[in-house]
Parts: C-alpha cells; sequence; structure tokens
C-alpha cells in the first residue's frame, strides 16, 4: 500500500501517532507537501466527512479523525511558503449573542478545516458586530452563526441586516443552522443559505465559495 493511502487510512481510523509518522514519513521521501495534503490527509477526512452525512460514525469518530488531521497539517503548515498553502476560503464562525451552546458549531468549524478552509472561530455568545466587523477586516467569503435556541433567532437576522448595511456589494455570504433553523427561516431573514447538520453545512459553504 502506497505511503499517502496509508495515511488517508490511518486518519480514517483516527490514528493521530500513525498519521503523525507517516506524514513525517512521506515528508523525508521527498513527497511535495500539497500532494501528502491533497491526496493523504483531505482525501481520509473527505471519506469521515460522507460517512458522518450518512450516519454511519458519530461525533467521537470525526473528532478523532480530526485530531489526526491536525497531526500531520502541523508537520505539513511550514514547509509551505507564505501564501502557498491552499485554501478553499475563509469562514468566520460563532454562535450568536445569547446561546452558550457550540458542539455543533464546533464539529462544523472542525470538518470545514478538514475540507480545507480557513476558520476563525469567535466562539459561543457572539455579538452582531463581532461578527460582521471580523468578516469586514478579515476579508472572509463566509459567515456562518449557529444557534439552538429558538430565542436567538432573531440575533442572526441583526448580524445579515448589519452586514448589508456594511457591505451591501453581498461579497460575504451567510449561512445559518441549528436546531431551530429551517430553509424557510433562512430565507425570511435573508441568509444566503443553511444547513441541516455539519456535513450539509460544509457541502454548502462549499458551493458558496465555489471552486478554488
Amino acid at each position: 500500500m502506497e505511503l499517502l493511502e496509508q495515511i488517508s487510512i490511518s486518519l480514517q481510523k483516527g490514528d493521530h501517532q500513525k498519521v503523525y509518522d507517516l506524514t513525517k514519513e512521506a515528508i523525508n521521501n521527498n513527497l511535495p507537501p500539497k500532494e501528502i495534503l491533497d491526496d493523504g490527509l483531505l482525501v481520509g477526512m473527505n471519506v469521515i466527512s460522507e460517512k458522518f452525512r450518512m450516519h454511519e460514525i458519530f461525533l467521537p469518530h470525526v473528532l478523532l479523525a480530526a485530531k489526526a488531521m491536525y497531526a500531520g497539517l502541523d508537520q505539513l503548515k511550514p514547509l509551505f511558503i507564505e501564501g502557498e498553502m491552499p485554501n478553499r476560503g475563509k469562514v468566520v464562525i460563532g454562535t450568536v449573542h445569547g446561546d452558550l451552546h457550540d458542539i455543533g458549531k464546533n464539529l462544523v468549524g472542525i470538518m470545514l478545516k478538514g475540507a480545507g478552509f480557513e476558520v476563525i472561530d469567535l466562539g459561543k455568545n457572539v455579538p452582531a458586530e463581532n461578527f460582521v466587523e471580523t468578516a469586514i477586516s478579515e476579508e472572509a467569503d463566509v459567515i456562518g452563526m449557529s444557534t439552538l435556541l429558538t430565542t436567538t433567532v432573531p440575533v442572526m437576522k441583526n448580524v445579515i441586516e448589519l452586514l448589508k448595511s456594511k457591505q451591501p456589494n453581498g461579497k460575504v455570504k451567510t449561512i445559518i443552522g441549528g436546531a431551530p433553523i429551517t430553509g424557510e427561516v433562512a430565507m425570511e431573514m435573508g441568509a444566503t443559505t443553511y444547513g441541516y447538520d455539519a456535513a450539509n453545512a460544509v457541502e454548502r459553504v462549499k458551493q458558496l465559495v465555489g471552486d478554488r
């Protein structure tokens, strides 16, 4: 079995030490860093994302795979020249103001990173201004908002309206998600799109930024 396939399979098993060792071996064998990332780590993480989407695996398995992904990624980062690290886009995420739930949001962040996105995680209980100011200053492509509480859904609309007032050209897209969110709710408040679960949210973000 070739080295990159071994990296992919070890990542899928959540074996971070094995991924670390194999990535090191691949680097020592002078394999291009982008090849190790694309054909080893990302291939493995894509399989994990798809299995999670199909409910074949669950959250603990995704977290183990993510840990393995980072074990490999940490070794590759220094090998990429500044600005050369493959990046599908930049996403600002957070749980909206008034809500302290963050498991779903954290999972989306992990899976976005696994899909090659740069993620700026603002955490939980995030005011509308923080989402918008960060997205504009960081030149992000997408703002992702999460909530579990019906009472905090209007805060999402505040973010969208504030974003439109600060950046009327619609350059920054918005995606929302969480238990109270439906397609109808997203449409009513003017969000670009919504994700019904973590895997779907990643697919929607990919669609928003297009091919890079």
